[in-house]
């Protein structure tokens, strides 16, 4: 990703529009593994337009979470939004802007407002390393991953035998509450999984009360801990991860035919990461939670027949 400086950079060479979807698909391979075998099941259009929009969403967490974040200011964040302005005017600054402009003209119900929460979700994480409530968490939880549902719903789109009927013509059913559940739903679990790392960078998410009432302490998870009280601790937040999955999951089948199956196969599979803590007895601070590429592979066929049959 391009550093910022305090203007928006002025690009006088800019790549080719294919040049750039290959640089998005590389950053989704390499960051998104699991999500990125679940694009390749799209259409060649969507899984492009949608790894133009993961790469934007990866460069815009670099800028909090990545090897130069210490530089990163709320000006720069002012900057970076300023930067999403131009590319939904058409103007691409840096070689990454190429694709998504790309996109967001061949998508024209792709819109503006998610990505700019997903920055305000950022400008969350300049000033604030502690959730008190889970009130709290959510709004963060939706800014950085729920808008990525919304951003995803205008390309994936939904069944047109939806609006088939007389009394269906002029009703848009589009699963919004499920895409951000959806979305909410994997950064838990991917909250869920990194715990011992984000500590590591003076950050808890998960929510202060919570840990009080499992009698668990900050120093505890500083520490690393693994006992009773985390084990129960983190038995209730996983099933709140399920809880949001299991909203999302009625979505699914009003999408459009084309990505069901590489939705389910996304949708199942990044819950078997939460399967994965499980196993390790709830030690993500020694025991990464993953899912192998065997098994990524083996559940293919599963999330085929619940595409066909739902």
């Amino acid at each position: 990703m391009l550093q910022l400086e305090k203007s928006l950079p002025i690009v006088t060479t800019m790549i080719s529009t294919e040049e750039s979807y290959e640089l998005c698909r590389q950053i989704t391979a390499e960051y998104g593994k699991t999500f990125y075998l679940a694009t390749l099941l799209m259409s060649v259009p969507k899984r492009r337009a949608i790894w133009a929009i993961y790469a934007w969403c990866r460069n815009t967490d670099e800028l909090v979470d990545g090897a130069d974040a210490d530089e990163t200011t709320p000006a720069t964040l002012d900057c970076w939004e300023a930067q999403l302005e131009e590319m939904f005017r058409g103007n691409p600054t840096d070689n990454f802007d190429v694709a998504l402009v790309d996109t967001i003209a061949k998508f024209p119900d792709l819109e503006i407002q998610p990505f700019r929460d997903m920055i305000t979700g950022q400008r969350m994480d300049l000033r604030k390393n502690r959730y008190q409530s889970f009130e709290e968490l959510s709004l963060y939880c939706y800014r950085v991953a729920g808008t990525v549902g919304l951003m995803s719903n205008s390309i994936v789109g939904v069944d047109p035998r939806q609006f088939t009927a007389p009394w269906n013509c002029d009703k848009v059913d589009i699963p919004i509450e499920e895409a951000v559940a959806l979305g909410i739903g994997k950064q838990l679990t991917n909250i869920l999984r990194d715990v011992g790392e984000d500590a590591e960078r003076g950050r808890i998410y998960l929510p202060l009360d919570e840990l009080a009432l499992f009698g668990y302490t900050e120093q505890d998870l500083l520490n690393q801990v693994v006992n009773d009280n985390w084990r129960a601790l983190m038995k209730f937040q996983i099933q709140r991860a399920r809880k949001y999955y299991q909203q999302a999951e009625s979505g699914i089948s009003r999408l459009s035919p084309d990505v069901r199956w590489p939705v389910w196969a996304a949708f199942l599979l990044y819950q078997q990461i939460l399967d994965s803590i499980e196993r390790n007895d709830y030690d993500v601070f020694n025991r990464r939670a993953y899912v192998s590429t065997p098994k990524k592979l083996w559940g293919l066929p599963g999330s085929f027949i619940r595409a066909q049959v739902k």
